[in-house]
């Protein structure tokens, strides 16, 4: 006879396949406008010339997979996947780009120029920057994680950039889960999609400005560590690596075990108190988000598939289509 935990267990993984399987067909709905093998006829190399450089770039760089991946978080969440975060700003008008939440930390824009290049010269014209980084993101998973998936792909490129805007709707590193809730509620993704996709934390590094607010106690000049919800032994780590005193602002993997390596081992971290991010350790200790967190650190396979029908997912936001937009020369220079 089976055991009351062997039942238990069949029946989690059946609901697990059952929520994979309506956001899988969610994903397919909302991308209507979006279609896998857009450029086919049009630009039939265009995935494999973005493929080949996001490759050579991150197998060279790792921490590039991560920057890469961020950059279309950062997008999708500001005016929709336009490209509009790739924009330079000019003597009259300043960029998203140049935001503090994307400067100086966000990366791959070569990778981004690099591709562009290439794909032009085969396809003038032909395919967008936001598609570009559509693609580059769901590489740069491959290469990190092993995770692929088919882009819908047919986004046409914005022609707006502000400065302000991602202070409106980006998600600040200090948000509770109740408010990380209601960010990506409001782009349309689930609270399960959202601890899925800050599964993408379990790459990258982040600056320890975003995070000594966990390591020092604000009023007092001893270093003494001020969120009890931190292991004592990774706040050390971090406080060695970030003093409190210093003209510069260092950066500290978000995730110490396999840093390389995009994975379900960020769930891991934070069942035991080591993730280094508010935003992220709020996930683990929020009674609205902790049997996500802990589903997702058993099932790292389930994880892997969720996380691409959600990548699929974010990329369908408040997109560009048809005659909307426009193809961009230069990624970096509206037309």
């Amino acid at each position: 006879m089976k055991s009351e935990g062997d039942k238990v267990t069949r029946l989690m993984l059946i609901l697990v396949l059952i929520v994979v399987i309506t956001i899988s067909t969610l994903a397919n709905v909302s991308t209507a406008a979006l279609q896998v093998g857009f450029y086919h006829s049009t630009c039939p190399h265009a995935e494999a010339i973005v493929r080949k450089v996001v490759k050579k770039a991150v197998r060279r760089d790792p921490s590039l997979g991560a920057g890469l991946l961020r950059l279309y978080f950062h997008d999708c969440f500001v005016r929709g996947c336009d490209a509009s975060v790739l924009v330079d700003s000019t003597h009259n008008n300043k960029a998203e780009k140049d935001h503090p939440a994307n400067n100086p930390s966000l990366r791959g824009f070569d990778v981004i120029d690099k591709a562009k290049y290439w794909v032009e010269s085969q396809c003038p014209h032909t395919v967008s920057c936001a598609d570009i980084v559509a693609f580059a993101a769901r590489d740069s998973a491959a290469v990190l994680g092993g995770i692929n998936y088919g882009v819908p792909a047919g986004r046409r490129d914005g022609r707006v950039s502000l400065f302000d805007d991602p202070t409106r709707h980006l998600p600040s590193f200090l948000a509770d889960a109740e408010e990380l809730e209601k960010n990506f509620g409001r782009k349309g993704l689930s609270l399960d999609e959202m601890v899925t996709l800050s599964g993408a934390h379990s790459v990258g590094r982040s600056h320890c400005s975003s995070f000594t607010n966990r390591l020092y106690s604000s009023n007092s000049s001893t270093q003494l560590l001020q969120d009890p919800s931190l292991e004592a032994e990774l706040g050390n780590k971090l406080r060695q690596m970030c003093p409190r005193k210093t003209s510069v602002d260092p950066t500290a993997p978000l995730d110490f075990r396999t840093p390389n390596r995009l994975d379900n081992e960020y769930y891991v971290n934070l069942m035991k108190g080591r993730g280094v991010l508010t935003s992220d350790q709020t996930l683990a200790d929020s009674p609205l988000t902790a049997r996500i967190v802990r589903y997702n650190a058993n099932y790292g396979g389930v994880w892997a598939k969720k996380f691409a029908a959600a990548m699929v997912k974010m990329g369908s936001i408040e997109v560009l289509t048809g005659e909307e937009g426009e193809i961009r020369k230069s990624c970096r220079v509206i037309n």
